[in-house]
């Protein structure tokens, strides 16, 4: 597929970021975005967005949601990077500026290959895997905390048939990272999964950054504790384990330690010490958060797999809470976390006994 017209759906910091590489090295790229603000910011301003060692700006083509109705030519590419639960009726807003060829990239967290599957078809429903850190708190401007040759990329159909469409999805993709085609997309996303669930809910329900989350002390084991059981849901739904992020076959362990690696990659290459996971930065807006992304879908997958998730469960209960306002995201929340896992673990001596 050349001279493919791609559409980037939802231009946060990671869709508005990537899709800025992909117009700088000269792609057909149309920004689509429901934040007002940042559209008339990037239509009068560019793009800013500020790299490790260096800050780019580029002429953005925007529109607003409201002016999906007026596109008439259809996209090959549409990369979707709204908020999980967005999904559905972005995709269904998109459905009628496509061809029976393109496909839907979702470049985000958690399962969203399925919602997407479910409007579009699983042909033109594919996935994506990020290793990227990035944040915007103002219209049309974003920190980007990795550049392009630190920042992993994967992506897939369903089936793991490399079509003309899939192949210029990650040629696209690899102006802004290293990018990968795995064979089996869904168990590359659960990998993501299995590292995004210690880092997402705890850090943010500590309201602090996610290196300094990992260190406040007793708050490691309640994380690794986390990871392992989501490991276990997903060997119980027969998802394979095999090496995302950079990690080679060889470094993929037969065990719930690679729950824990997981997570040391992601302490260790893709997080700064001021990098603010996803779900705290919907908080800071004022926002919902992804609850049901991350915790909330290993708690929804206990029974299918045959695997109890009493730590996730804990964690998601806390994050409940703040979603509802009646507690304040905080470090002394640390106390909560720590005293729930420890019951966790003295109830399964009983049982053991």
């Amino acid at each position: 597929m050349t001279n493919a017209k791609i559409a980037v759906l939802g231009t946060g910091a990671n869709g508005a970021s990537i899709g800025a590489d992909m117009v700088r090295a000269g792609l057909d790229v149309t920004f689509i975005e429901q934040w007002p603000a940042h559209v008339e910011a990037m239509r009068a301003n560019g793009l800013t967005v500020h790299l490790p060692n260096e800050t780019q700006n580029t002429p953005i083509t925007a529109y607003h949601l409201c002016q999906v109705a007026e596109l008439r030519t259809p996209f090959d590419i549409v990369f979707t990077s709204v908020k999980t639960y967005d999904t559905r009726w972005v995709t269904e807003l998109i459905k009628p500026v496509l061809h029976d060829e393109s496909i839907v990239v979702g470049l985000q967290n958690g399962m969203t290959i399925d919602a997407v599957a479910d409007i579009v078809g699983e042909k033109r429903s594919v996935g994506a895997v990020l290793g990227i850190a990035a944040n915007m708190f103002e219209p049309g401007v974003v920190t980007r905390q990795y550049g392009p040759d630190e920042t992993w990329l994967a992506v897939g159909s369903l089936d793991g048939t490399v079509t003309p469409a899939v192949q210029a999805a990650a040629d696209a993709l690899s102006h802004a990272g290293h990018v990968e085609i795995p064979g089996n997309i869904r168990d590359a996303k659960w990998m993501k999964l299995i590292a995004n669930i210690p880092e997402m809910l705890p850090s943010a329900i500590l309201n602090v950054p996610l290196l300094t989350a990992a260190v406040v002390e007793g708050m490691r084991p309640v994380m690794d504790a986390a990871a392992r059981e989501a490991y276990h849901v997903a060997i119980g739904l027969g998802v394979t384990m095999i090496p995302v992020l950079g990690k080679t076959a060889d470094q993929v362990p037969n065990s719930d330690q690679y729950a824990v690696d997981l997570l040391e990659t992601i302490l260790e290459s893709f997080s700064r010490p001021d990098t603010r996971v996803a779900v705290l930065q919907d908080w800071e807006k004022g926002r919902r958060a992804e609850l049901d992304a991350f915790s909330g879908y290993i708690v929804s997958k206990q029974r299918e797999s045959g695997v109890a998730t009493p730590v996730n469960e804990m964690i998601l209960s806390i994050a409940e809470r703040i979603e509802r306002g009646e507690l304040t995201q905080d470090l002394s929340n640390a106390e909560l976390m720590i005293r729930g896992y420890a019951d966790i673990l003295a109830k399964s001596v009983v049982h053991a006994g």
